[in-house]
């Protein structure tokens, strides 16, 4: 009786009498039916294959001691549940044939379904690896290392797999041969055989083997240990790694990876709840029946204590049988007791391990949305920097031009110094950033040449001496008005007619290098300057009085410029301030005789507003012919014989 209340000690008994136990001498009968208890099988092999799930999760040094824990739990869990499938299956074979009723599957059609199901499973391994040596390619840093780990899981998993496979075959081929016989309880030992290959050594520690089953645990821990160690190197080293990586892109893929891990573990948790509950359903009605066992032992016992000779005898043998009743449930009862401990140490493992990768969620979450504050922040600082330089400059900047220089200064700092800000928020080291951003500037230069020599003869252009819009200027063999003055290219109005007075209509496109190009140059007036120097070329009758001819042209040209005089007289002066020089101080009409073949030639130069120097020209014209009709008309002198 004491063994009886030990067994039942070994889970929580709920109270039952006499009548929960079969009566004495009749072999109890097993608890589940050759089917029910491989589909209870495959659920629990179903669960310890999540393992390799854990270890693709576990990618932190910190988890990998949950990890072998739970490893180690696992290995202990498939040893109970094979050891109560082994007496389960004998409890089955010392049953008559008739109480296996219409429930009964033919061992070679159970090995069949097996078999079909293995090589199902092994198909599917065999694309996740193949997928994963794919992606191991492409993938750096933790994922590399996650899919090294995989990788190395599915080839176990695969090679068990083929092991299984073999020996489903040999399996089936035997149980062809006494299938006919209905040897149903062989058949059943040989699949949870079978199946026993497919997870560590220690869930055969109830097999049957010619070596000392007894060193198979050890062997299990070690090998465990083992994996563990093969893992943890690899994982500390790219945690460290990790820990150096600052980039919000990186926090950001760290607070995604941590919310999966939870959600795997959560997944774990139920699967290992849904076991814990089936194994619970056929715990529970053996530990009633063992209840009811032990009452009836003591009813037995206290009827012993009044019962003469022969009464004693027919109580002894009850005892013997009901001994063997309890053994038989026991060898049940205690392989799920383990189970309930076991699997209830692994969910609290889980659940330390939640509580662990939860803590680090809330750091990492805090930590992303801390840098996403600083990012935003200096922005905003940059943004309202340039709001006020863009006030500044509208405010006491009064010179159009130099107020569209600072702004287009301000537009390129405020965008340069976004990018440079976002691409060390996002940068996950420093020194790929350097390296990357000094690939780009070299691909650039030599892809964009024209275009970076364009943006840079821009600044030449907008200098002291620039060009702004509106100016007139001349390039090469055109001469135009400015009409925009872009970062790449210069869009003049082009001129034509006497003086280039008149726009042609067409808009003529050179690109901002031309400053560097000495072929063709380009020719500008001086800031605040607006006047050019036009010159009229007249042949004078010979033998007039040429001095008194060119103080009539000087006096004529000087009534033309009249109304001009005093702005010519001011920009001259402004052409001296600019450029420190006395070369354009005399801004008077010159009239310069020259002697030709033809007789003399008298080079009247003037100066003209370039806004109007057709309507000048036109005055100085028609002040300077009725002077040459006059000196025309005049008779020309003979000379007088001596």
């Amino acid at each position: 009786m004491v063994a009886a209340h030990a067994a039942a000690g070994a889970a929580p008994l709920p109270t039952a009498n006499a009548q929960n136990a079969p009566p004495a001498g009749i072999a109890a009968a097993a608890p589940m039916t050759g089917p029910q208890l491989i589909q209870l099988l495959d659920q629990t092999i179903d669960w310890y294959r999540t393992l390799g799930i854990q270890q693709q999760a576990a990618n932190e040094p910190s988890d990998l001691s949950i990890l072998y824990d739970n490893r180690q739990t696992a290995s202990r869990v498939m040893a109970s549940a094979f050891e109560f499938a082994r007496a389960d299956a004998g409890m089955l074979a010392k049953q008559p044939a008739a109480s296996s009723g219409a429930d009964a599957v033919p061992a070679s059609q159970s090995l069949a379904q097996l078999q079909g199901k293995f090589t199902a499973q092994s198909s599917a391994v065999q694309a996740q690896l193949a997928a994963a040596k794919q992606q191991l390619g492409s993938a750096r840093g933790n994922a590399a290392v996650e899919l090294k780990a995989k990788i190395s899981e599915l080839q176990g998993e695969l090679g068990l797999l083929d092991t299984r496979l073999s020996l489903l075959a040999t399996l089936l081929s035997i149980s062809n041969e006494s299938d006919a016989n209905g040897n149903r309880a062989t058949s059943l030992k040989a699949q949870i055989d079978a199946m026993a290959i497919t997870v560590p050594s220690s869930a055969n520690a109830g097999a049957p083997s010619p070596a000392n089953t007894g060193a198979a645990p050890a062997a299990s821990g070690t090998q465990g240990a083992n994996t563990v160690s093969a893992v943890l190197a690899p994982l500390a080293a790219s945690s460290v790694t990790a820990a150096t990586r600052f980039g919000i892109w990186d926090l950001a893929a760290n607070v995604l990876r941590l919310s999966e891990k939870i959600a795997t573990i959560d997944d774990l948790d139920r699967r290992t709840a849904a076991l814990q509950d089936a194994f619970a359903k056929v715990r529970d009605p053996l530990a009633a029946q063992m209840h009811g066992l032990s009452a009836r032992g003591d009813a037995l016992a206290a009827a012993a204590d009044s019962a003469d000779a022969g009464t004693l005898n027919q109580i002894r043998t009850q005892l013997d049988a009901l001994a063997d009743q309890i053994k038989q449930e026991s060898a049940l009862l205690i392989p799920l007791g383990k189970q309930g401990v076991l699997l209830a140490q692994y969910r609290r493992n889980l659940a330390n391990w939640r509580g662990i990768i939860q803590n680090q969620y809330a750091g990492a979450l805090k930590t992303l949305g801390i840098r996403l504050l600083i990012l935003l922040a200096l922005l905003a600082v940059v943004f309202v920097a340039a709001e006020l330089w863009g006030r500044a400059v509208m405010r006491y900047v009064h010179d159009s031009r130099r107020r569209y220089q600072l702004l287009l200064l301000r537009k390129i700092a405020l965008w340069t110094l976004t990018v440079i800000i976002i691409g060390f928020a996002f940068a996950s080291e420093l020194g790929s950033v350097v390296t990357f951003a000094g690939l780009i500037t070299a691909g650039l230069a030599v892809a964009m040449q024209s275009v970076l020599v364009s943006i840079v003869g821009y600044f030449f252009l907008i200098g002291k001496y620039g060009i702004r819009v509106g100016d007139r200027v001349q390039v090469g063999e055109v001469t135009g008005e400015v009409i925009e003055l872009g970062l790449v290219r210069l869009y003049l109005m082009e001129l034509g007619g006497h003086g280039q007075q008149g726009p042609t209509g067409r808009v003529v496109a050179f690109p901002n290098s031309i400053v560097f190009q000495v072929a063709s140059g380009l020719f500008k007036q001086i800031p605040g300057v607006d006047f050019a120097w036009h010159e009229i070329g007249l042949n004078l009758p010979s033998g007039i009085d040429y001095g008194a001819a060119k103080d009539k042209l000087t006096a004529a040209v000087t009534v033309a410029l009249k109304d001009s005089h005093d702005e010519i007289v001011r920009q001259t002066m402004e052409i001296q301030k600019t450029t420190a020089s006395r070369s354009g101080a005399d801004s008077q009409p010159r009239v310069q005789l020259n002697f030709t073949a033809a007789g003399v030639e008298a080079r009247i130069r003037y100066p003209v507003h370039l806004r109007n120097a057709a309507e000048i020209d036109d005055r100085v014209s028609q002040q300077l012919i009725p002077i040459v009709a006059d000196l025309a008309a005049r008779p020309v002198p003979t000379s007088k014989p001596g």
